[in-house]
This record gives structure tokens, sequence and C-alpha cells, in this order.
């Protein structure tokens, strides 16, 4: 049976996209769009009238790398999610991802506010946290309720409604984060959706750019690559998506510095 499994699993592999992939994915154009944040934005605050490039242009370039980066919130929306289902241990999973959210606080703050710490907007890595905590308890209540009686449907959909209010509020008033709220929806949206996921990522992308801002829509994109999604987890590099948040956001952090931006 064992052998059974791991040869179905090596046959889908060879088709399609695996979460690796999207992951690169992701990475890619999140460090597009953390660039253009850290060090382009800056340079056109400080941009001289003679300098020899227009900063109409510059505004333009600006635009384009932070729609491309409005790619990458959303697949580590559903990334999040597959990791939810087959993760071993959510517990270590919800851990390994608040103590990802204390490290890069530092670096993000260096980074996107120009301060070492800045407790009012925090990194997106809490956003995914919260996510996770609520996706969690709406789990339990799929649990507990069983769907065989009007009154366990109702009790159902009013404990989901209120796990998912509890969850934006709390990113959007109690620990601020990237995203906030519109982040708490996108997650839970897809969760909710999960048998369904380019349906579910669809309306979680529609809801980022009403609440969030219209560029997010662009995000819309992305169902091309999750359309060949094969359900496999591809190559294992786990810690480097990780480490890579802070890292990439602290050595932008220094060359801004470098380059005479501020911290």
């Amino acid at each position: 049976m064992e052998n059974n499994v791991m040869n179905n699993q090596s046959v889908a592999g060879e088709h399609g996209i695996s979460g690796y992939w999207l992951k690169m994915i992701a990475v890619i154009t999140m460090l597009i769009d953390h660039s253009a944040a850290t060090i382009l934005e800056r340079i056109l605050v400080q941009m001289p009238s003679w300098a020899p490039v227009t900063v109409d242009n510059c505004y333009r370039l600006d635009l384009l790398l932070r729609g491309i980066g409005r790619m990458a919130f959303p697949i580590y929306c559903f990334l999040l999610v597959e990791g939810f289902h087959y993760t071993h241990s959510r517990r270590k999973y919800a851990a390994r991802m608040f103590v990802f959210a204390l490290i890069s606080e530092v670096p993000f703050d260096m980074a996107l506010n120009q301060s070492v710490l800045e407790l009012s907007y925090n990194n997106v890595f809490f956003t995914l946290f919260l996510g996770l905590l609520v996706i969690m308890a709406a789990d339990r209540v799929m649990e507990r309720f069983s769907s065989d009686n009007l009154t366990s449907e109702i009790g159902r959909i009013i404990f989901l409604v209120v796990i998912g209010m509890v969850g934006c509020a709390l990113a959007s008033y109690v620990i601020s984060c990237d995203y906030g709220a519109s982040g708490v929806i996108a997650i839970y949206i897809m969760y909710l959706l999960r048998s369904k996921r380019e349906l579910g990522f669809a309306l979680a992308v529609v809801s980022l750019g009403v609440f969030s801002g219209e560029l997010e829509l662009l995000a819309l994109l992305m169902l091309i690559p999750l359309h060949f999604y094969n359900g496999t987890r591809g190559k294992q590099h786990k810690y480097f998506f990780y480490a890579f948040y802070p890292l990439h956001l602290l050595l932008l952090a220094l060359i801004a510095w470098g380059l005479g931006l501020g911290i």
C-alpha cells in the first residue's frame, strides 16, 4: 500500500506545478515588490528636480513593480491553507509561524518603516499566523458540529462567522499587521472553499481588491499557475522560504542605508 501511494505521488508530480514552484513565484514577486518599496520609493521621495530621470517615469516603474508584487501574498495564503491540511502538527506549524514573525519584525521595520522597531504596523508573518489560528479554530467547529440537523448547521455557521470576525479584529486593531483584516479574510475564504480552490482563490483576491486597493486584483493572474498546481509539495527547502523573508528585508534595508537613503 505504501509503495502504491508513493508511486501515485511520483506520477502526479510529473505533470503540473508543485508547491515548491508556487513558493518560488511568491518569493520572486515579493522580492520585486519590496525592492521597489524599500529603495525606489525612497529615491522618489529624495529625488532632486534636476535628476536626469523624470519623477513620472519613476512612479510608473514603481507602480509596475508593486503591481507584480501583488502576486505574492495570495499565493502565500493559498500555501498556508495547503500546509494546514498536510502538516503533521498544526501546533508546531503555528509556533514556527509566530517565531518567524518575531524574528522578521526588526528587518521589516528597517526596510519598510525606516525604523528599528515600529509596533504600529507589523510584518505579514503575523497576518499569516492569525489566519492560521482562525482556520484552526474553524476546523474545530467543523469537527464539533455535524450538519445532520438545522440546529447544528445554524450553530456551526454562527461560530464560523464569529471566529472570522474575531480574527479580523485582532489583525486590524490589536496587532495591526500587513494586510490586516483583509489578509485574514483572504485566508479564511481559501480555507472555506478549499475544495474549489480556483474559486476560493479568486474570491479571496477580489476581497483583497475591495479592502486593500484595486491593485491587488492583479493577483488574479496567479489563477494561471494555480490551475496547473498538482497538489504535491515538490522540493523541500522549508526553512529557506521561512528565512528568506527576514533576510531579504534586512539586505534591502542595508542596501538602502548604503545608498544614503536612511535606515
